[in-house]
């Protein structure tokens, strides 16, 4: 599976209750923190409803 690189890069502050809270479970305390999830349907949509606030990175699994 691949992993997700997320960075917050701009503050939920002043946007909706649900967006704040989105924020917080995918993991996020600060301004450009970085979180690491795998990459699924769930994240996915976590990451769809905040995409104004984040950054996302993909990095393909290396398989040895």
């Amino acid at each position: 599976m691949s992993k997700l690189h997320i960075t917050l890069v701009k503050s939920g502050i002043g946007y909706a209750r649900d967006q704040r809270k989105t924020l917080k479970s995918l993991g996020f305390h600060r301004l450009h923190q970085t979180v690491t999830h795998t990459d699924c349907a769930s994240i996915r949509g976590m990451i769809n409803k905040v995409k104004h606030l984040v950054k996302v990175e993909e990095q393909a699994d290396e398989a040895g």
